[in-house]
């Protein structure tokens, strides 16, 4: 029996760092987990244990080598954003991963913004809202001027994924999806980096750009197998979509936060979208994807917390609540419920819990009130677009009680949760599709599941 051709995606988030072998068809035939212990950086602050996870590359790829069954034909990466790895002349790290939760200094951010025009006009050029280190050019900003004996050691500050590409092929280079995803650094209408990122001298810090779609042979494996240049994790994400869908769409991407993402929302960042956590991804393709943010994955986990403490279950049961319309309309109707949710809190954070008759009914209001949330998120980078669908996909899009609330909100579009096995690793794969794959792009790698508008209920 001849060997399976497959592609080795490396998935790295925060957390988990996952190899998958998927073949020709984007099934998954291989599947390795792993997670590292964080070290600390100078300051005594938690980053990524780098020298970890480079040892897990090589020893996860070399087990795979040595599978008879599959032959790898290409390699490539997805990983978290605002993830710098400075290297010096010699192509090795110099400075710890630096974690994006870090602390920026107050003293070294008003500086920047006095120098260089003022938060709102920096925001709004670079799509980027004022996020500290999650700007990933301020890491650089701030190692220039608190350290430069640092930034005079590093040739080329590269991203995650491009780190780990760099391990495999030699050569350095620099991704769009990755540059142009809150970095701060690119001028979205100059389409180049912007003038502050010049007047620094940063660029000299970066290798040239590669399109997404461009591989190098795997070098520093003794290999000529193509090897991607990486993408940013959220961007990856969006691929399957674009490939499967040519009418305008939304992606309400589900987990600790829910990214609506609108690949067809051309019109400049508003100030008044900077302010309500919307921002530009950069898709694969080189054009920009207006986002809106909402933490609602985290507060949901919180609530369902509450929820669970006052009526005496576990949270997993109210996970698996299913959507009932009697209680919803009950709810909707009740005169006392009318604390309004905003964008940063939801109004059940203030909710007496005591005014529940069950924790089913306390937790079909805990979605009510996360719905209104994510009406006012996702109309953010709705309006004037064609969009006709919306796809979500994630932990969101199994709960059915989410789902037909979303239904309800948009009664105008088609609402569909979205299956798919590790949309961010098939992302990577289909972004080299061409080398290493000998079919089409199948047309099935995306389940769908409609949500109709639910009957007598309102929001």
């Amino acid at each position: 029996m001849s060997a399976i051709p497959v592609i080795a995606i490396f998935d790295v988030g925060k957390t988990n760092k996952k190899l998958f072998l998927f073949d020709e068809s984007y099934h998954i035939v291989y599947e390795k987990s792993a997670r590292f212990i964080e070290t600390v950086d100078e300051d005594g602050d938690p980053c990524e244990n780098l020298d970890s996870l480079e040892l897990s590359v090589f020893e996860s790829l070399r087990e795979v080598f040595k599978l008879k069954e599959f032959e790898v034909k290409a390699i490539n990466f997805s990983t978290y954003g605002a993830s710098f790895v400075h290297i010096n002349a010699a192509g090795k790290p110099v400075a710890p991963l630096y974690n994006y939760l870090k602390e920026f200094p107050e003293d070294l951010k008003e500086k920047f913004y006095k120098t260089y025009g003022g938060e709102t006009k920096l925001a709004r050029e670079t799509c980027s809202p004022v996020l500290g280190n999650l700007n990933s050019g301020m890491q650089l900003y701030r190692i220039k001027y608190k350290n430069p004996q640092l930034f005079n050691k590093i040739q080329y500050s590269l991203h995650l994924s491009q780190y780990l590409s760099y391990l495999l092929s030699g050569v350095p280079c620099t991704d769009i999806t990755n540059i142009g995803c809150h970095t701060g650094l690119w001028d979205f209408e100059k389409n180049d980096y912007h003038a502050w990122v010049y007047a620094e001298g940063l660029t000299e810090k970066f290798a040239p750009i590669i399109p997404s779609s461009g591989t190098f042979a795997a070098n520093k494996l003794g290999s000529a197998i193509p090897t991607g240049v990486g993408l940013h994790d959220s961007s990856a994400a969006l691929i399957p979509y674009l490939v499967n869908f040519s009418e305008p769409f939304i992606l309400i991407s589900t987990g600790t936060w829910c990214i609506s993402l609108n690949p067809f929302n051309h019109s400049p960042i508003t100030d008044d979208e900077l302010a309500n956590d919307c921002l530009c991804y950069m898709q694969y393709k080189g054009s920009p994807v207006k986002a809106s943010r909402l933490f609602a994955g985290n507060e949901h986990e919180l609530q369902i917390k509450r929820i669970a403490s006052h009526f005496n279950v576990n949270t997993s049961v109210l996970k698996n609540v299913e959507y009932n319309p009697a209680i919803i309309q009950k709810l909707t109707d009740c005169s006392d419920n009318q604390i309004q949710s905003s964008r940063h809190q939801s109004a059940f954070v203030t909710r007496d819990l005591s005014m529940f008759e069950s924790y089913i009914e306390a937790y079909h209001q805990l979605i009510i009130d996360i719905m209104e949330q994510q009406y006012q998120s996702t109309t953010l980078v709705l309006k004037g677009t064609k969009v006709r669908r919306i796809f979500v996909d994630g932990g969101f899009s199994k709960n059915s009680i989410y789902m037909n609330l979303l239904a309800k909100a948009f009664p105008e579009l088609e609402v569909f949760a979205a299956s798919m096995a590790q949309a961010t690793a098939v992302g990577a794969a289909i972004a080299i599709h061409r080398n290493w794959n000998s079919k089409t792009l199948p047309a099935d790698i995306i389940e769908l599941k409609y949500y109709s508008t639910p009957q007598h209920t309102a929001i």
